[in-house]
């Protein structure tokens, strides 16, 4: 678990995301993840592993244990220890039993995060890039030296951007099926119209 942190940070990401669920309660999902499943549909389904992880009682910081256990005594430097017990709880939950390594950690992330970018100008929920580039990195912590989810994408390309996320779909599910902006980018002939910006 905290290969996902640690991966996340190091490439720029402020706080990793296990930390924060930590600290915001692991059962805010819980209350959160039904409502933007109904408004959102699949993509927004919440792990099947959260249920076990609430459950256990495993709801973060204010509980003493989530992702991380903050009742284990340590000496100074010595980074926060993971939870033994959710551990064991998601030993089968993993992709096929392995850990991904940190470069495809951050791009699953990346590429998902860039995704619900595109989805949010599809839905008309922002009306430019540029104001989702601005959000995400000054409000969400998206890498900064990118540019911004839009950025991110148009230095990847959409083509390949949409080639990255169907394999991901293939191999994981819905929640990484491409916004349709992004599918309609990628099909487009004018290079003009595969750019967010010229």
């Amino acid at each position: 678990m905290r290969e996902i942190d640690e991966a996340l940070v190091d490439k720029g990401f402020p706080v990793g995301p296990l930390t924060l669920l930590d600290e915001v309660g692991v059962n805010l999902g819980e209350k959160v993840g039904p409502i933007l499943e109904a408004a959102f549909g699949e993509r927004m389904s919440a792990p099947s592993a959260s249920t076990k992880i609430i459950e256990a009682g495993y709801l973060g910081r204010k509980t003493g244990k989530g992702f991380y256990d903050y009742e284990a005594t340590r000496k100074k430097g010595e980074k926060r220890p993971v939870n033994a017990g959710l551990e064991k709880l998601l030993a089968g939950e993993r992709d096929g039993g392995r850990t991904p390594d940190a470069a495809e950690i951050v791009e699953r992330c990346t590429l998902a995060f860039a995704n619900e970018a595109a989805h949010c100008l599809s839905d008309d929920i922002i009306t430019e890039p540029m104001h989702g580039d601005i959000g995400a990195i000054f409000g969400l912590g998206f890498l900064p030296y990118t540019g911004g989810p839009f950025r991110t994408i148009d230095s990847m390309g959409v083509a390949l951007f949409v080639d990255r996320l169907n394999a991901l779909v293939e191999k994981h599910g819905p929640r990484f099926e491409p916004a349709p902006i992004l599918k309609t980018m990628a099909k487009a002939t004018s290079e003009s119209h595969r750019r967010f910006y010229s």
